[in-house]
């Protein structure tokens, strides 16, 4: 719906009553704090401690110093006026091991947090896994070894029991691509491993830990409580529809059709054979555990990918895509953020459309966010190009919302500037800056904007401010 707002001289674009505002974070990128009170290793500070491995040799502490300034962070939020706050559970925080013992000071943390959220008014929206594996687990064989599935159900069920009180929305994983695939097939990522057949048995097994996770915080949820699964999508860019398919394909339908109940797609299946026959972990009963019923779908979408028929068909392709040839990836068009990655705001339309289409569920779109070079200038930060992407991009949502897709709520991502995994301190996505030395926060001119689009629940049909 589009009206005018006198008192703001400007065409708003309304969104729908209800609809919830949010910015998201992850724990390792913003907590700090990685050896206090009890915590133990995940396999990113195994990762970001070996020469080489993380841009600059930057690590996890101290990061945000979030663990010790939460109280002020929340504080931030509220000035924003945010109704919802995404944020992970550091699991080797509550489980040191990855099972067994629980620790009381880890949990006593997010009490703390979640307390504190409430008290504002702000309404706390849980991820349990944000790539942060215990390196306990990680020492079995993580994500490659079925028994990681029961243990995350494990740890699902312990911190659901002990938050479920006062925290009504859960997601379980965050993007099982990324774990899979950057983390097991390219290395490239904790726990920096190269295996592509062991990437894809990486990824059954994260859905499979997905399906047990929402079962047994079912079994002990009451009517109030929502549960999810947040994947990142990609809007596939090419004018072959072979290159096409087949991305779509390892990106896309891979995670979405067996959460769906449909199945590994059994083109994919073809697709990806000559790595081995790593659908054997498929157990009976698995497809049945990953296609349980959410009650929505988290969307985490940055950006287009561009792609094209290669010429030597057996060629493979470059990147994080296990098994996949005969596609060569194409430079992107026009305007690019701080890593490369291009803005086009129209294929965020066009994805929601079509998973409007393919999703049962409502929609929540759980991540989006531009990194670009920011300076701190008198005390303030005119971040431009993000306040343009940010708003193109909720343009997108709105129009999407107009064609009939049932999209309920938006979280920035992200809040804080933070630690950007392979990055490091390198790329900055935050509407709020953070001096890494001082740990002071400035709200940037993105931060501003987005705060008016919440008092509004609307972004201005034109231009880039509500005035």
């Amino acid at each position: 719906m589009t009206t005018t707002d006198p008192a703001l001289d400007v065409d708003l674009l309304r969104f729908p009553p209800g609809f919830t505002w949010g910015a998201a974070t992850a724990a390792f990128q913003i907590e700090g704090a990685t050896t206090e009170d009890g915590r133990g290793p995940s396999i990113w500070d195994t990762f970001a401690a070996r020469p080489g491995a993380v841009l600059g040799g930057d690590t996890g502490d101290p990061a945000c110093d979030h663990y010790h300034r939460y109280a002020s962070d929340v504080e931030l939020m509220a000035s924003l006026g945010l109704g919802s706050y995404r944020f992970s559970l550091a699991w080797p925080r509550i489980q040191p091991l990855g099972s067994g013992p629980v620790e009381p000071r880890g949990l006593a943390f997010y009490d703390r947090l979640v307390d504190e959220l409430l008290g504002r008014g702000i309404q706390p929206v849980v991820t349990l896994y944000h790539w942060d594996l215990p390196q306990a687990l990680e020492d079995r064989g993580g994500w490659r070894d079925r028994d990681t599935a029961y243990r995350f159900a494990e740890y699902a069920q312990v911190a659901h029991a002990h938050l479920g009180d006062r925290v009504r929305e859960w997601t379980t994983l965050n993007e099982p691509w990324c774990s899979a695939f950057l983390g097991y097939a390219t290395g490239i990522h904790a726990p920096g491993v190269v295996d592509p057949k062991g990437s894809l048995e990486a990824a059954h097994h994260l859905l499979l830990g997905h399906g047990l996770a929402l079962r047994a915080m079912r079994e002990q949820a009451s009517a109030e409580h929502r549960f999810s699964v947040v994947l990142n999508f990609c809007a596939v860019i090419a004018e072959d529809e072979e290159a096409a398919r087949k991305v779509d394909g390892l990106q896309n339908r891979l995670f979405l059709d067996p959460l769906a109940g449909r199945g590994y797609p059994e083109d994919v299946l073809a697709d990806t054979a000559w790595l081995g026959d790593w659908a054997s972990v498929v157990r009976p009963g698995d497809l049945d555990a990953i296609a349980a019923p959410v009650d929505w779908m988290g969307v985490n979408y940055y950006s287009p990918t561009r792609v094209a028929r290669a010429e030597d068909p057996s060629v493979v392709a470059e990147g994080p895509f296990p098994g996949l040839r005969g596609v060569e990836f194409l430079p992107p068009e026009g305007e690019v953020t701080g890593f490369g990655w291009e803005v086009r705001a129209s294929a965020f339309t066009s994805l929601l459309r079509r998973l409007g289409r393919d999703v049962a569920v409502p929609l929540v779109i759980t991540e989006n966010g531009s990194a670009f070079p920011d300076e701190l200038v008198d005390g303030e930060v005119v971040d431009e190009r993000r306040t343009r992407y940010l708003v193109d991009h909720l343009r997108a949502v709105h129009a999407a919302i107009e064609a009939g897709v049932d999209v309920r709520g938006y979280f920035a991502w992200s809040l804080l500037d933070n630690f950007e995994w392979a990055a490091g301190y390198s790329q900055r996505f935050g509407v709020v800056h953070v001096d890494y030395a001082t740990q002071e926060r400035t709200v940037k001119r993105s931060g501003r904007v987005l705060a008016r689009v919440i008092g509004a629940n609307a972004v201005p049909a034109r231009g880039y401010d509500l005035g």
